[in-house]
């Protein structure tokens, strides 16, 4: 069935708990949600003015790099940002443009920054969503805030949690992968290393030279190298495009690879996944592609 889904569908509002679990948490499909966070006052509020006024002075960790891939491969290396710690109004100057930089700039830090580093702002949204909490029986994990510049891409992964991704403002280009897909869908082992600015201000890459290698998807979903990847021609991506006021259900160990509209500013909330027969199942596909490949 997941094979055969041609586009994302959408609900007109957020269902009870018991429907939304039995109908996409269980069977693992994506869907865009309206009308679930049109309360948030952050909808309104959340003008760069309301921003510099609440946040302004604080310094935050921004994610930068010299082409706009943090955590991504970049010269046969799984390259990590430079984490900068700047003052956020620093920040919006460039994001805004009233200062100009050759290197790209993203809020993306994925440790429930939202709570950790702009509580002053989780107020204007939510801590949790309740009908995801009272379907799932637990809190999210991390709740994390997003905001960059439009050349500030994610790489194509994939993560073990359910995710509901809900943009305030712009919007969200989501490349979509069902797990099934996974037989058609690189990995490689990768040396980890991190970007760091020199004196001249170039970035130069630094290995973590004590880290274990890490497995990641060498492949741009969006420019597939097919001669050397030539399996991912029998990959069935989902485009979709989440906009201001809309929430993606994105669940768990899907592929997805983002794009975003420069100065989109967005929150989401990582469940942990439950690991029951679907995770089994997942691990059963990863380890025969394995196996396959070695053949």
């Amino acid at each position: 069935e997941l094979g055969c889904t041609e586009s994302v569908p959408y609900l007109d509002r957020p269902l009870s708990p018991l429907e939304f679990y039995r109908e996409w948490v269980s069977p693992n499909k994506p869907c865009i949600i309206q009308n679930a966070i049109s309360h948030w006052p952050a909808l309104k509020k959340w003008t760069s003015a309301y921003l510099r006024e609440v946040v302004g002075p604080k310094v935050v960790s921004v994610a930068v790099t010299p082409n706009g891939y943090a955590d991504a491969v970049f010269q046969d290396r799984f390259v990590m940002p430079e984490e900068r710690q700047m003052a956020f109004m620093d920040f919006l100057d460039i994001v805004e443009k009233k200062v100009t930089s050759p290197n790209v700039f993203y809020v993306q830090k994925q440790c429930s920054n939202l709570t950790e580093e702009f509580p002053e702002l989780v107020c204007d949204v939510q801590p949790d969503i309740p009908w995801m909490s009272e379907a799932l029986g637990k809190k999210p994990d991390a709740v994390n805030f997003w905001l960059g510049e439009s050349a500030a891409v994610t790489s194509l992964h994939k993560d073990h949690y359910e995710n509901l991704y809900c943009v305030i403002s712009g919007e969200k280009h989501f490349l979509l992968h069902p797990p099934s897909d996974r037989p058609f869908i690189p990995y490689e082992l990768y040396q980890p290393a991190t970007y760091h600015v020199s004196e001249d201000g170039s970035f130069e890459i630094v290995d973590e030279k004590s880290a274990d290698k890490v497995p990641w998807i060498p492949l741009d979903p969006l420019n597939p190298n097919l001669e050397r990847y030539p399996e991912y021609a029998q990959a069935k991506p989902l485009q979709c495009t989440v906009k201001a006021g809309e929430m993606l259900y994105l669940p768990s160990l899907w592929f997805h690879h983002v794009q975003q509209s420069h100065g989109c500013i967005a929150v989401n909330y990582w469940y942990d996944m439950e690991y029951d027969l679907k995770y089994s199942y997942y691990q059963l596909l990863d380890s025969l592609t394995k196996a396959v490949e070695m053949l």
